[in-house]
């Protein structure tokens, strides 16, 4: 091999690897090296480029800012026009365009749903796997040349991913900003004496349209495809192929796409994608309805401006800004340490904001969110308020990070990170705070349901220092509890707190329900003192196989995880705490109480069990059953009451306004059962998966 062969092959190998690591970045959000490194490869290519010019390409990744400005932008025809959306911002208006659209084609439409991201729309050309062009719609015929600027887009690849690409490729998206994104250049605007950016589409239309592409570069720009142009090669017969075909070749589909089989599925799917939006890192301003079939579409046909074959349903955004006036932990009963943002409060879409949580110390770093901080906060389409971004530009003095506490704030015990995890957790068991979160919960309906024993009650009882474990609760008497005082809101118009005692009656009702829990068995014990990933339906497999607390005891972790369901993890968990001096202390006390830590013989067989290994998801309201019973029905017949629909999912039970746990069962085409269907297959002792 000649030295032009061995620095031609380095070259090509340095620019797969490069490739290989922006796609991992850009789009997978799976950073494989250092920027450092990254770095470095980057340099040692540019470097063999400059030293053998005749190794230089157009698609190499030094080329990103490799164009000089241009003079002006020119206007270039499109292949095939690139037509607008229309609009509706209601659910009525979105039911009569379904109606149309499915009557045009004799029957039902299969559909896809997806966000409308709020940026800029762009076309982008692929000739032989290599860039061509790029343009604006401009207004459908004709649009602007801004191939200097989408070359500098990091998730666009200048060169098509494999060896089997199509001759001509031209897919259609949108090149949009992250809030995160914005939230920096809006920093590096105002050092520059500059006037920040007011949204991240107004930055994203102006950016693409600048003539100079080295400052397009530094500003971050992404880009979704969503739909295709002129196209020869491709395979794909229907929406949701082409966005996997195009993932293959290595441009990014737009995320979080839902497929449902016709339009009154559709209707009830709205929710899902708008349950998401709080978490996402980008803007989108409302949701596009698509029929998934070309052929569909190509009978369907255009209007002068819009295909029939889409929809955007839209809605308003409801943002407001506000100061960040401090960030708070809290501990909860299995000891995780969650930060909240108390907020200047804030009128957004008719309701007060004054706090919303910040997940975790990891969303605390991504935002860059410090007290004192102006922040966004938004409610879109009248959902839950998030904090879209930090108006860096906006602190007009040195604002310190905030520092996550390393000890707990109620007892003081370092704190600890979950193994790979994100949360970061007390590990003391008898940590007050957490006392008072397992007690709430050992209370609650989901828990030991007992009657009675609410927050106020549990605050009273720990800070008059009457409980401080759950057997406690158990030896507890009327007159015990009636003679203590609590604060109570006066009735009237000042409506004062004022100190008054709890009273007989009040302290016999909780009595009686402390007395009623005592036999829930012991499945509902292990389920209702907080152990780490042992919940109902666990504490139901673990029972049976154990119905007893000695022999449970006496399981190894392997006899444990070798319960159908019960993976290492949980097995792990549940044993430690068997085997730990607070799990022993926990159950020994409360079998010294009088509690029953057995399981009811009935709980344990496996005969006649209609549900018996099946996988439930409930969701909707219900007109026969409470969220609660139902599930606790659906174990009580053998089967899982799970809360997220996933391939193993064998049913969901969907009620009124189910939302989009019904979309994703559509979607992987898990069976649908109504209240009525699943009464009967209850009923009948059916376990049938037709």
């Amino acid at each position: 091999m000649t030295v032009n062969d061995s620095v031609a092959k380095r070259v090509a190998e340095l620019r797969k690897e490069i490739r290989r690591l922006d796609h991992l970045y850009y789009v997978e959000a799976q950073p494989a090296v250092t920027d450092l490194e990254y770095d470095r490869l980057l340099e040692e290519l540019k470097q063999l480029e400059t030293e053998h010019p005749s190794l230089a390409s157009a698609d190499s990744p030094t080329q990103r800012v490799g164009d000089a400005p241009v003079e002006h932008l020119v206007q270039v025809a499109h292949a095939v026009p690139m037509l607008s959306i229309d609009n509706t911002y209601s659910r009525e208006e979105l039911k009569a365009y379904f109606d149309r659209t499915e009557k045009s084609l004799g029957g039902p439409a299969e559909w896809v749903m997806e966000y409308k991201i709020d940026g800029v729309a762009a076309s982008i050309r692929y000739e032989n796997g290599t860039i061509a062009a790029a343009l604006t719609r401009g207004n459908g015929q004709v649009g602007d040349d801004i191939t200097h600027n989408i070359r500098t887009i990091r998730d666009v690849p200048l060169r098509l991913v494999g060896d089997d690409v199509p001759a001509v490729l031209e897919v259609r998206g949108e090149v949009y900003m992250t809030n995160a994104d914005l939230a920096d250049l809006n920093l590096r605007q105002t050092e520059a004496g500059a006037e920040p950016y007011k949204n991240t589409r107004n930055v994203t239309a102006g950016t693409i349209r600048l003539l100079d592409p080295a400052i397009a570069a530094q500003r971050n720009l992404r880009f979704f495809c969503h739909g295709v142009g002129q196209v020869e090669g491709l395979t794909a017969e229907d929406h949701i192929a082409f966005l996997d075909e195009v993932g293959k070749l290595g441009i990014p589909p737009t995320p979080d796409v839902v497929k449902l089989k016709n339009s009154s599925e559709a209707l009830k799917a709205v929710a899902a994608l708008e349950e998401a939006m709080p978490d996402l890192p980008f803007e989108v301003d409302g949701i596009v309805f698509k029929v998934n079939r070309f052929d569909q579409r190509d009978e369907l046909g255009i209007r002068s401006k819009s295909p029939r074959w889409l929809i955007a349903y839209k809605f308003e955004r409801y943002e407001a800004t506000t100061i960040l006036e401090s960030i708070r932990v809290q501990v909860g009963k299995t000891g995780a340490i969650t930060p909240v943002a108390y907020l200047q409060p804030v009128d957004i879409a008719d309701t007060t904001v004054s706090r919303a949580s910040l997940h975790n110390a990891d969303e605390i770093e991504r935002l860059d969110v410090r007290e004192g901080d102006v922040v966004v906060v938004e409610k879109a389409g009248k959902i839950i308020p998030k904090v879209v971004r930090v108006e860096k530009h906006e602190r007009k003095r040195e604002l310190p990070p905030f520092e996550f506490p390393k000890q707990c704030p109620e007892c003081g015990t370092t704190l600890v990170r979950d193994d790979g995890g994100v949360y970061i957790r007390c590990p003391n068991p008898t940590c007050p705070a957490q006392l008072r979160q397992r007690l709430i919960y050992f209370g609650s309906r989901p828990g030991m349901d007992i009657d009675g024993l609410g927050e106020e009650f549990v605050d009273l009882l720990i800070g008059r220092n009457v409980v401080s474990s759950y057997a406690d609760l158990y030896r507890l008497t009327a007159d015990q509890i009636a003679n203590l005082n609590w604060l109570k809101q006066r009735k009237g118009k000042d409506g004062k707190l004022i100190d008054v005692q709890v009273g007989t009656k009040n302290a016999e009702n909780l009595i009686a329900g402390i007395k009623a829990s005592r036999s829930r068995g012991l499945a509902k014990v292990l389920s209702s003192i907080s152990i780490r990933h042992v919940g109902p339906r666990v504490a139901q497999l673990i029972t049976r196989q154990y119905p007893t607390l000695e022999p449970l005891r006496a399981a190894s972790v392997e006899d444990l995880a070798a319960i159908h369901e019960i993976g290492d993890a949980i097995a792990m968990s549940m044993y430690e705490f068997l085997h730990s001096d607070y799990g022993t202390e926990v159950l020994d006390d409360l079998a010294s109480a009088g509690i029953d830590l057995s399981q009811p013989q009935s709980e344990t067989e496996t005969g006649d069990l209609p549900l018996l290994g099946k996988t439930l998801v409930v969701t909707g309201t219900l007109a026969h059953y409470k969220r609660d019973e139902i599930k606790a029905l659906i174990e009580k017949l053998g089967g899982r009451a799970a809360s997220s629909v996933s391939k193993s999912t064998d049913f969901v039970v969907a009620g009124d306004k189910a939302g989009s746990k019904l979309a994703k069962a559509e979607k992987l085409g898990v069976k649908v059962l109504s209240e009525d269907e699943f009464k009967a297959m209850v009923d009948d002792g059916s376990n049938e998966d037709e």
